[in-house]
């Protein structure tokens, strides 16, 4: 197998040339953490903290002290959160560390700002789900601008390089965790409501990374790959590449076809594979982002 670095002319170095990023790029991404971290604090005061309904994380832990010692919550929310942003620093990156901290001060400076606002609704119900949709909506966009605004992803982050459990996997049992000790500091049926919240929030944060266009991977094994390409190719206006495969068995060489297709597209390509070879293999998979190449999520139609 031919080394990449043995390509280099010889006396001189391998040199990996890192994207710096342009003035646009860095206000793009100042102007998206600014705007996320906002919905986050309208989502804390105008509905969950008045309404005793806290999120996971480091974010929980401030809704919860604030209610135990009436300070404002955003200064729980920054002097919790730096330790583990010093933390983000020295093992993540400067770029995640300096997003994250212009987020947490951000939504602790916006939360002290509206911490005296009338909540929008005193129904419990209501502020579970509204709050739960701004949390995960301004969470998103503040993920998908290179920050974060809760000290816990660091640190899932971190157990994930040394353990066998994903980052979700951590998160999850930090902020389970967390939303079961609002049922001993508010009331049982809070932390209910603090978990339909944190699902929701959940839910919102994936639309609003991966977006309503998700895009899927599909790998179909069949006789008639050639027809099946075509059609695919024609009906669906989309690429296909074909892989050599053998059968781990039987030792067949087949053809397997590969292509890149939205959510929307799904079923119609299930029908032209069926259409063709009903007994063809088929997978389909989820994509969180798609870049080069002819894929194009506006071939939505």
């Amino acid at each position: 197998m031919t080394d990449k670095k043995t390509l280099a002319p010889p006396g001189t170095a391998n040199v990996i040339r890192h994207h710096k990023q342009t003035p646009f790029e860095i206000a793009r991404r100042v102007i998206f953490i600014i705007i996320g971290a906002i919905l986050v604090a309208v989502s804390l005061e105008i509905f969950l903290v008045n309404n005793s309904i806290i999120d996971g994380g480091v974010t929980g832990i401030s809704i919860m002290s604030y209610y135990l010692s009436g300070v404002p919550i955003g200064i729980f929310l920054f002097f919790l959160n730096l330790p583990f942003l010093i933390l983000g620093y020295k093992t993540i990156g400067k770029t995640f560390a300096l997003s994250t901290l212009l987020g947490i001060i951000v939504l602790s400076i916006t939360t002290t700002l509206l911490h005296h606002v009338e909540p929008f609704t005193d129904d419990i119900f209501l502020a579970a789900v509204f709050g739960g949709i701004f949390l995960g909506a301004g969470t998103g966009i503040v993920i998908r601008a290179g920050g974060s605004l809760d000290g816990t992803e660091i640190v899932a982050i971190l157990i994930n390089r040394k353990s066998p459990f994903s980052v979700g996997q951590t998160v999850m049992f930090i902020n389970l965790f967390i939303l079961g000790s609002a049922g001993f500091v508010y009331s049982w049926d809070r932390a209910m409501f603090s978990l339909i919240a944190y699902y929701i929030a959940f839910k919102v944060i994936d639309l609003t990374i991966e977006g309503f266009d998700e895009s899927k991977s599909c790998w179909i094994i069949s006789d008639f790959h050639k027809d099946i390409g075509e059609a695919i190719n024609a009906r669906l206006g989309r690429g296909v590449t074909l892989l050599h495969g053998e059968g781990g068995y039987s030792g067949d060489q087949k053809k397997v076809i590969f292509c890149v297709i939205t959510r929307l597209e799904e079923a119609k390509l299930k029908t032209i594979v069926n259409e063709i070879d009903s007994g063809a293999f088929l997978a389909v998979g989820n994509i969180h982002d798609v870049k080069g190449g002819r894929f194009k999520k506006k071939d939505i139609h």
